[in-house]
């Protein structure tokens, strides 16, 4: 099937109503579509209303090589795959994080309940991070991407993926220090 050279044209030419009518067509079908692999409704609804902002912003570069549809879909479902990752990848980061913390408390001085409560700080700090910031911060620490290749992927600047992590490792530093206390000993790098 030939892609649909009309309204991607429009598109890319910056016609609004081209744009919106799409929207109206497509979002609740991609709506449905990114909740039935993130079984999360609201989250679906941010990755379409992303989805969508994105193509926007990026509209001069706009080639769908196939239909519109199969690229709105295939989008969409490669988004919601790499949102699952990165929840993955928190996770992951969580339990490490954890594991090191544990490390440095000293084990006489924490009770089980103690360290759920920790389990939970970590676990609202890596929920509430940016999402950019966590996006960059897990493809640094656990892909073993390089800031320039997060960069291109993310079509960022190197400066805004080093702002980025800077404000991961932050907000992760403070989140820790005011759980664990000045004299705890946390670092992060």
């Amino acid at each position: 099937m030939f892609p649909d050279l009309t309204s991607a044209n429009r598109i890319k030419g910056g016609d609004v109503r081209e744009f919106e009518g799409l929207f109206r067509k497509y979002y609740g079908p991609l709506c449905r579509y990114a909740n039935k692999i993130l079984n999360d409704r609201d989250g679906a609804e941010d990755l379409v209303q992303d989805f969508f902002y994105q193509l926007w912003k990026n509209r001069e570069r706009f080639t769908p090589r196939f239909s519109l549809n199969a690229y709105f879909y295939q989008s969409v479902r490669n988004n919601a795959l790499n949102v699952l990752r990165n929840r993955s990848v928190k996770e992951k980061y969580s339990q490490n994080v954890y594991a090191g913390l544990m490390e440095q408390i000293p084990v006489d001085t924490t009770t089980p309940f103690e360290l759920k409560e920790l389990d939970k700080v970590l676990q609202i700090t890596l929920n509430q991070m940016p999402q950019r910031c966590s996006t960059i911060f897990c493809m640094n620490r656990f892909e073993g991407k390089k800031y320039r290749e997060i960069a291109d992927i993310l079509l960022v600047s190197v400066k805004t993926v080093e702002a980025d992590m800077g404000k991961a490792l932050k907000i992760l530093r403070k989140s820790l220090k005011e759980y664990t206390g000045k004299g705890a000993g946390v670092t992060i790098e």
